[in-house]
């Protein structure tokens, strides 16, 4: 009798390893910088001018610069100059406040983390409770940046405030209150109601439709005619109320975008389940609408808090105030490649958190998964 040609077998073949040219680090160089030709002559390209560039970088920052000397005529022609750090750093990080005081400013930026961590982290012990702080946490930051309400501490006008604290808190403020405000004029423009609707529009168009450094020129100087003679607002404030406004206009629209992208089949399926307008929103609209958005969302807030160097405009000496005034003075007369990096790397820090914590939100959120 024959053998059948077919033998039928009671158990599965095991899985067999991916090819180990698509896997790890050899998968990925061979996915994102040579699968195709084009993608591996910018790839060599860029490997050559790296290879060009980053020794020389490596050695005027690092090798041959110079960390001590009172003034720029001790630090030699060949490396860079940081001997300005030791007597400069405090204005950069506080600008013009009281020296005495910058404990409150310090205290400050420890607090922002542990309200920011219930945001952040997701499984963090008691993110319940770090949540209500998160909501407190402006009133009492406020409360050591000015040294108290009421006479409790000697009050520091925030006019004092400077350096990258000023950009840290501006930046801060104009992201807290523009996400809130943005989505109420979002929902306000596509409102039924036509006081509403017009309103939203209106203010949007007409902040959208001006640079921002004019209306910093309006905050500083024709705001405070318009206030009663009893009211005195620090520039601060003002400030961070036409920050806060300009954000607010840009991301409407982007809320805006990612409202129209909602299907109108969300919007059917919530009324057929019963919840009003504002339940709807919350359980159902927003929170797709929100998720689509978070690209522009994420993008709004990184050119806010880069526009925060614009208050020079009107008096105010952030990072990028101090750091044009040390390159002007005498003792430190060249330093500006010094300074300017030292400057960059404080704004790119910031930024490409924000630009990682979107990408990583974006994963996180991601429902097309396979």
């Amino acid at each position: 009798m024959t053998q059948p040609f077919f033998r039928q077998k009671d158990e599965m073949l095991s899985e067999r390893p991916p090819p180990a040219s698509t896997v790890g680090i050899i998968g990925w160089l061979r996915s994102n910088l040579f699968s195709n030709w084009i993608n591996t002559s910018l790839t060599l390209l860029s490997l050559y001018i790296l290879w060009m560039a980053v020794p020389s970088l490596i050695e005027w920052a690092f090798i041959k610069a110079q960390l001590s000397g009172d003034d720029r005529f001790a630090c030699s022609e060949d490396g860079a100059c940081w001997a300005w750090l030791d007597q400069r750093i405090g204005q950069f990080l506080y600008g013009l406040y009281p020296a005495k005081e910058t404990w409150r400013i310090n205290i400050a930026f420890v607090l922002l983390f542990p309200a920011l961590a219930p945001w952040l982290i997701d499984n963090i012990p008691g993110k319940k409770w770090l949540r209500w702080y998160s909501i407190f946490y402006p009133f009492i930051a406020a409360w050591l940046l000015v040294g108290g309400w009421f006479g409790i501490i000697e009050g520091v006008t925030t006019n004092n405030l400077g350096g990258f604290a000023l950009n840290l808190t501006v930046g801060l403020a104009g992201i807290v209150l523009s996400l809130p405000i943005g989505i109420m004029l979002a929902l306000g423009r596509q409102s039924r109601l036509p006081l509403i609707r017009w309103f939203s529009v209106i203010f949007i168009e007409t902040v959208r439709g001006v640079p921002l450094i004019t209306l910093l020129f309006v905050s500083n100087i024709l705001l405070p005619i318009f206030l009663p003679p009893d009211v005195a607002l620090d520039a601060v404030i003002r400030v961070i109320i036409m920050v806060s406004a300009f954000a607010s206009a840009y991301m409407a629209e982007v809320i805006r975008g990612g409202l129209q992208a909602i299907p109108k089949g969300q919007y059917e399926a919530a009324s057929a389940m019963g919840l009003g307008y504002w339940q709807s929103m919350r359980l159902i609209i927003l929170p797709q609408a929100l998720k689509i958005s978070i690209p522009g969302i994420v993008n709004t807030f990184i050119g806010l808090f880069k526009d925060t160097t614009l208050v020079i405009v009107i008096g105010l000496f952030d990072i990028l105030g101090i750091a044009n005034a040390m390159v002007s003075n005498p003792d430190w007369l060249g330093l500006s490649s010094e300074t300017y990096v030292f400057v960059s790397l404080f704004f790119f820090a910031v930024c490409f958190s924000m630009s990682r914590y979107s990408m990583r939100l974006e994963r996180k959120l991601d429902t097309d998964k396979r």
